[in-house]
C-alpha cells in the first residue's frame, strides 16, 4: 500500500530544506559541465582540496595562489556581490563549485575559480528553513489532483483529528519529487504536477488560512512510499535488516535499517490512547497524536525482538526496501491498520522539514 510522506519531510520529513541551501539557488544547481563540479569539502591538505562531489564521488583539486575564491550566502545569485576570501578561509564541510583550469598540465586538476558557501551559513539557512516548514507547512496523503486548476487535496491526521487540506499551486510554485529509492530532500528533483498521484505523501509550504485547510503553496515536495504493518519474523543486526510479515500481503518483506531511519517505541499507555482515538472511542483526549509520536522514546535495531509488532513507512520498492520511519509498541494499533497507517504517514510528514531522512 502506497502513501505520501517529509525532515528527514523521515519528511529524518530528516528532513529539509537542505537542498535549497546546499545548491545556493541557480548558482550551484546549474548543469555541471566537465570543466566544473559541485560538492562538499571533506579534507584540506596543503593547497589541495578533497571534494565529495554530487555527481561522481571524491575528487582532489589543487588550488594555486592565482585561483579566484569567492564566498556567497545560500540563495545568493549575483556573483557581483560575492566576497573574495583567501584559501585559508575554506574548511571541511563548506559547499563549493569548482571551475577547473583548462590549461592545467595533463593529468592534473587545478582550480581556476571556487565559489564557496560556508558550512555555518548552510546550518543557519537549514535551521531557518526547518522553522519555516514547521510554521508555514502542511502535509498529508494526496486524495485528488486537479492539474488544470493546480489544486491538490490532502487528508491529514487520523481519527478525530483528521482534516482535509487543499493545496493551491501556481506557475511560480516549486514542485519537486523524491527519487524512487531515496528519502533525502537533496535528491528530490523538479517534476510536473502530473507526477503526483492519489496515495502519495506530500508536503507544501506557503501562506495558510486561519483554519489551516487552505494553503497557497510556494513549494511542494511529494513522493510514493509504502506502509507496512506486521510482526518481525527475523532480525539481522550485523546486516542492519529485519524481516516483517506484511499483514496486507501476508508475505515477508526484508527491511533495511539505514542510519537515517527514524525509530521509536510507543509506551503501552500511549498506544492504548491512540488506538482508542482511532476507533472513535475517545474524542481527542490525551494530547495531540503527532506530539505523542514525536515524544515516543527513540530506539535502535538492537532494541527490537522477533515476534513483536511494528508499523513503518518505507521506500516503495518491492525489493531493497529501506525504512524511513519505524514504530514499535503498536500492538493495540493493529486492530485499526488503515487508520494507524494514515496516522504514521502523516507523522512522518509533520516532523519538521520535508526531509524525512534528516
Amino acid at each position: 500500500m502506497k502513501n505520501t510522506i517529509q525532515k528527514r519531510f523521515p519528511f529524518p520529513f530528516a528532513v529539509a530544506v537542505a537542498g535549497i541551501a546546499l545548491l545556493a539557488g541557480a548558482l550551484l544547481a546549474q548543469a555541471q559541465a566537465p570543466a566544473r563540479f559541485v560538492g562538499t569539502i571533506t579534507a584540506i591538505n596543503g593547497n589541495t582540496l578533497t571534494v565529495k562531489t554530487d555527481a561522481d564521488g571524491a575528487r582532489q583539486v589543487t588550488v594555486p595562489s592565482t585561483a579566484a575564491i569567492r564566498r556567497i550566502t545560500p540563495g545568493q545569485k549575483d556573483l557581483s556581490a560575492a566576497e573574495t576570501i583567501p584559501f585559508s578561509n575554506l574548511e571541511a564541510g563548506d559547499r563549493v563549485r569548482v571551475k577547473l583550469d583548462p590549461d592545467a598540465p595533463a593529468g592534473t586538476e587545478e582550480a581556476l575559480q571556487i565559489i564557496a558557501i560556508k558550512q555555518f551559513d548552510l546550518a543557519a539557512k537549514q535551521q531557518q528553513d526547518r522553522e519555516d516548514w514547521q510554521q508555514r507547512g502542511a502535509g498529508g496523503l494526496v486524495r485528488s489532483i486537479d492539474a488544470a486548476s493546480g489544486a491538490i487535496v490532502l487528508t491529514s491526521g487520523a481519527g478525530a483529528t483528521a482534516k482535509t487540506i487543499t493545496v493551491h499551486t501556481a506557475s511560480t510554485t516549486i514542485l519537486k519529487r523524491y527519487a524512487p529509492a531515496s528519502v533525502r530532500y537533496d535528491d528530490a528533483r523538479p517534476a510536473p504536477i502530473d507526477a503526483i498521484h492519489a496515495g502519495d505523501q506530500l508536503r507544501a509550504r506557503g501562506a495558510k488560512n486561519a483554519a489551516g485547510t487552505e494553503i497557497a503553496a510556494e513549494e511542494v515536495v511529494s513522493g510514493s512510499f509504502r506502509n507496512i504493518s506486521g510482526r518481525i519474523t527475523s532480525l539481522d543486526a550485523a546486516g542492519s535488516t529485519l524481516v516483517v510479515k506484511d499483514l496486507a500481503t501476508k508475505k515477508p518483506v526484508t527491511i533495511h535499517i539505514t542510519p537515517e531511519a527514524q525509530m521509536r517505541r510507543l509506551p503501552e499507555q500511549v498506544a492504548a490512547v491512540l488506538a482508542a482515538r482511532l476507533k472513535g472511542i475517545t474524542n481527542g483526549e490525551g494530547g495531540d497524536a503527532q506530539q505523542m509520536l514525536n515524544h515516543a522514546p527513540a530506539i535502535q535495531l538492537s532494541d527490537l525482538e522477533k515476534g513483536e509488532a511494528v508499523m513503518l513507512v518505507s521506500t516503495s520498492e518491492t525489493a531493497n526496501v529501506a525504512a524511513i520511519t519505524l514504530l514499535a509498541g503498536v500492538e493495540p494499533l493493529l486492530a485499526s491498520p488503515a487508520a494507524s497507517q494514515n496516522l504514521l504517514s502523516n507523522w512522518s510528514m509533520n516532523t519538521g522539514s520535508p526531509d524525512v531522512a534528516q
